[in-house]
């Protein structure tokens, strides 16, 4: 799935070029970054649980897509923080929305038949953005590209250090 690896490699670069700014964003919060750039993907449970059974069981309108959202990605990221000590909660928020917005935008940026995004920005409106569509999901040559610009930024950071 090189959806998923491309999306680890955009926060990965991102937070280890924030960290030649941030002397605290060391290895371990790159990774909280990375980690909340798989956020909005989790919608994919959809894969082994129904929404129906979901609707069923909480005895409300349920699907998925929403946890795709910012919205979604929003209380994804809140639940995140507050599973950490407190004195971590101001840096973990930030990076793990930073990691799901770093994947929202990725995500808005692809081909589309419709030309037209999904509602990203739900709950706030259900405008569906129109889309460049730069490439597919299952390109196998974005991953080898942010993959690249990823090392590039690791030993940037190495051998500037």
């Amino acid at each position: 799935m090189p959806d998923l690896l491309s999306h680890a490699f955009i926060a990965f670069t991102i937070c280890t070029l924030l960290s030649l700014r941030y002397d605290w964003l060391t290895g371990e919060y790159v990774t909280v970054g990375m980690a909340g750039a798989f956020i909005p993907d989790m919608a994919k449970v959809k894969l082994l649980v129904d929404a129906a059974a979901v609707e069923a069981a909480l005895d409300l309108p349920f699907g998925w897509l929403g946890v795709h959202t910012l919205g979604g990605a929003f209380v994804s990221v809140l639940v995140g923080t507050v599973v950490v000590n407190r004195a971590d909660r101001r840096r973990v928020f930030g990076l793990l929305s930073l990691g799901a917005a770093s994947h929202l935008f990725a995500d808005a940026l692809l081909l589309k038949a419709s030309g037209r995004s999904y509602a990203v920005l739900w709950p706030l409106t259900q405008y569906h953005p129109p889309t460049p569509g730069l490439y597919l999901s299952t390109d196998i040559w974005l991953t080898g590209v942010t993959g690249t610009v990823a090392v590039a930024a690791y030993l940037l950071v190495q051998y500037r250090a």
